[in-house]
């Protein structure tokens, strides 16, 4: 007996629709490694569609007010909060991740961040109006910058789709936004809620491969493209806007360090970090992967974290237990893998460094101590749940070894002197600090690196911003 795959539909100017030329791929549940879906492989045709649809509805959407917009965003915002056992669910399915974990740490903050954007669709800022030439007066104008091509990564497909359209629809703007082709479940479950909500083309959903976001980000109709991705992909995307000069959005790779000092509370650092690197099988850009440890403490910290790593779970998505579920797809799986089988003979495994199972992508919670500055498992970035630790020798050498990558996204500081806390926190750098914690974010503040991090913020009235374009409007007082 043989079960029906559910149909995954491509959503564009309000209609749901599979791609122009019938293609699709396959969509695999990781924690099962079987086949529960299929959703269109989109080509040219869908794409020029959606955003047919989005240009044309560009224009109502902009002249909507900014009341009309928080309401629409805040019903949004209901309505998942009201489905959100469905959508937990798709989520878990897309990715495996733990169903209590995504329904607590998950949509909360995605529906709250919702929120946020309502309300600051209404407190758009700009320098007051004034005559800065005599006889004439000067207003700025702040406008929503068109029709917006985004591209949401299979980390965190549910909230990295917020964090896109929210913002974006919150301006004015109207959005064709692809999730990954290997998680668009959740993606497309969002436009079903939001069908009965939002005009139709105002958001519209294109599923599809790279090459499906490659035609969307070289589309001629797009004035910004956002992507959350690798560096290499941030590349590309920067590349080819360049060719019409389109506003680029970019939320790349982290290798965020942990600097542990040695007046640091060991017992909460070592639980915190555990929890921080580990948390979504270490598959963020953000996670507390590259562990820098005071000489003086630094076999009695990797002692520690060993012991939380053998006690901290992976498993299915319905086992209370576990911490994190599996890798995302067989490649991530083979990448984690590979950089432990290429570890130098300096390295030492002191935990996990191994598949588990061989049911589903899932990988053991792993730490790997000896490392020097220039390892490859040092400088790029794993993406999995592999918690790196190196020793550093005083406050200087922490920051040598803390900004001696080619990422700069997040980073944390551990330690009870004030003072110290303050100057690593100016000079670290990372787009974001952290002090005796790592990884809480919040829908007010900003997140988003420097370097080969990317450029643009998320979240925050940052954040917002971004969508927007200035315009200076000048009158002459004699009429």
């Amino acid at each position: 007996m043989t079960t029906e795959l559910r149909r995954l539909r491509n959503y564009i100017g309000g209609e749901f629709k599979d791609a122009a030329d019938g293609r699709t791929t396959e969509v695999v549940n990781p924690a099962t490694g079987e086949v529960y879906a299929t959703a269109p492989l989109s080509g040219q045709a869908d794409v020029d569609a959606a955003m047919a649809a989005a240009a044309a509805a560009f224009p109502a959407w902009r002249d909507t007010t900014p009341s009309e917009r928080q309401k629409a965003l805040l019903k949004i915002a209901d309505a998942f909060e009201a489905r959100a056992e469905e959508l937990v669910a798709a989520e878990s399915e897309n990715t495996g991740k733990p169903l209590g974990l995504t329904a607590s740490e998950e949509l909360p903050p995605m529906v709250d961040q919702i929120r946020f954007f309502a309300g600051a669709a209404r407190l758009l800022e700009g320098r007051s109006a004034g005559e800065y030439m005599d006889g004439m007066t000067s207003i700025i104008r702040r406008e929503p910058v068109g029709v917006c091509a985004q591209v949401a990564p299979w980390n965190y497909p549910m909230m990295m789709a917020v964090w896109k359209f929210a913002p974006a629809i919150a301006a004015g703007n109207t959005v064709v936004l692809k999730p990954s082709d290997t998680t668009p479940a959740s993606t497309v479950l969002m436009a079903e809620i939001i069908d009965s909500i939002l005009p139709k083309g105002v958001f519209n959903v294109v599923c599809g491969d790279r090459e499906t976001g490659k035609a969307m980000v070289e589309h001629s109709t797009p004035a910004m493209a956002s992507i959350t991705g690798s560096v290499r992909a941030g590349m590309q995307v920067a590349e080819s806007a360049s060719k019409d000069v389109k506003r680029v959005h970019l939320e790349l790779g982290g290798k965020a360090p942990v600097v542990v000092f040695e007046d640091a509370d060991l017992a909460k650092a070592v639980e915190d970090i555990a929890v921080a690197g580990y948390f979504n099988a270490g598959q963020d850009c953000t996670a507390a992967t590259r562990v820098l440890v005071h000489e003086s403490i630094h076999d009695e910290f990797v002692a520690a974290l060993a012991k939380a790593a053998a006690e901290t779970k992976t498993g299915a998505p319905d086992d209370e237990d576990v911490l994190y579920g599996p890798l995302n797809n067989p490649n991530q799986l083979k990448q984690v893998a590979g950089f432990i089988e290429r570890l130098p003979a300096h390295a030492k495994v002191e935990a996990g460094g191994h598949r588990v199972g061989d049911k589903g992508f899932f990988y053991a919670p792993t730490v790997v101590s000896g490392l020097k500055q220039d390892d490859e498992i040092i400088q790029n970035e794993v993406f999995g749940p592999v918690i790196t630790v190196q020793s550093f020798s005083d406050e200087a050498q922490a920051l040598e070894y803390a900004n001696g990558v080619e990422f700069a996204l997040a980073s944390s500081v551990w330690t009870k002197d004030h003072g110290r806390a303050m100057r690593m926190s100016k000079n670290l750098d990372f787009g974001c600090v952290w002090i005796n914690t790592h990884i809480p974010l919040v829908a007010e503040m900003p997140h988003g690196g420097f370097k080969k991090s990317g450029y643009g913020k998320d979240l925050s009235a940052y954040g917002f911003e971004d969508y927007t374009r200035i315009k200076h409007v000048m009158t002459s007082l004699d009429g």
